[in-house]
């Protein structure tokens, strides 16, 4: 099974660090880009959807590989912001897209490992022989979640859609995968109101020990704990990935993980001792995308060359959940 193509998709709205601080005047734009890593992000358009971006990453995927929307025979759709509760939002996008009615298309909830979930999936339909050009589609709209003054999140995350299709021929052959939950955690990274548990507004606002703003109603995420989850799981993830690919850490030309945020990823780096130039940090001008950082990096990567042919690159997600997920990928 192989990745055919890439694309990936950026709201044209952007919100830069120095816009930022003049809601924030105690930050400096120099103290956020250098722990976050981030000097801007993209903010979808209030009648923009996880949807519409998906669609025009699929658009753009066509367009820029010559790829006939009919070849297409399932459409996965990575999202935690769907455009309704039901239909699949998945099922929109096989319309809308022109992809025949023959195909299987549905959506998933999963946020950053959701790249390689996807992936794994994919290689399962067809090896199992439901599927042959499998369109993966990854989108989020976390921005529309965000309290206004919850200044640690705004900074960390923006909006961005990628597409990839994986089919029986490529350029990049994906190897074996390693996938792991620990539901323990699942209110480390939270939006607690507006579903079937708690579907009421609570209004509830308290104010953490950094001047975030903390509500029921919007997005949720404990920094602490979830740095502590992530330098827990990804050394034991990295050791049993090489072990299912049968291949040794020698073997590993480059490193691409999830874009979390500047700070855990050079953490993570220094921790599994892996060489700088082998190791993909580039959040800069788009923040923390979710489920859209990996394949949005792995396009970078190729469009400037630093992943070539005859590389072994290891790609691996973590976060929301808690779920975790990597792969061996041969160019």
């Amino acid at each position: 099974m192989f990745i055919k193509a890439i694309s990936s998709y950026l709201p044209s709205q952007v919100l830069t660090n120095e816009e930022l601080i003049k809601e924030f005047p105690e930050w400096s734009v120099e103290k956020v880009a250098k722990k976050v890593g981030v000097n801007q992000r993209h903010i979808s358009a209030n009648d923009e959807t996880a949807g519409d971006m998906a669609f025009k990453a699929a658009q753009k995927l066509f367009n820029d590989y010559n790829i006939s929307p009919q070849t297409v025979d399932f459409v996965l759709f990575c999202t935690q912001s769907p455009d309704f509760f039901l239909p699949s939002t998945a099922c929109i996008l096989q319309h809308k897209l022109g992809i025949p009615i023959s195909a299987g298309a549905f959506d998933y909830n999963l946020g950053c490992s959701g790249c390689v979930y996807g992936m794994a999936v994919a290689k399962g339909l067809i090896v199992s022989g439901v599927a042959k050009n499998i369109l993966l589609l990854t989108a989020e709209t976390y921005t529309k979640y965000l309290h206004p003054k919850d200044k640690g999140n705004r900074s960390i995350f923006g909006d961005g859609a990628a597409a990839c299709l994986i089919s029986t021929d490529g350029f990049a052959e994906i190897g074996e995968f390693v996938l792991g939950t620990d539901g323990g955690g699942y209110d480390n990274l939270i939006l607690k109101t507006g579903a079937a548990r708690h579907k009421i507004r609570t209004g509830i606002e308290t104010v953490d020990v950094n001047g975030n703003v903390r509500c029921d109603d919007y997005l949720f995420m404990n920094g602490g704990e979830i740095f502590n989850f992530t330098v827990d799981v990804i050394p034991n993830l990295l050791v049993n990935v090489l072990e299912k690919n049968n291949m040794t850490k020698d073997k590993i030309d480059y490193y691409l993980f999830h874009q979390a945020n500047k700070y855990m990823l050079s953490t993570i780096r220094k921790i599994c001792d892996i060489p700088q130039e082998s190791f993909y940090i580039n959040l800069e001008n788009t923040g923390n995308t979710v489920s859209s950082t990996i394949l949005i990096g792995l396009k970078d990567c190729l469009d400037n060359k630093i992943i070539k042919t005859g590389m072994n690159v290891i790609i691996a997600g973590f976060g929301v959940g808690l779920s975790w997920g990597a792969a061996v990928l041969k160019f």
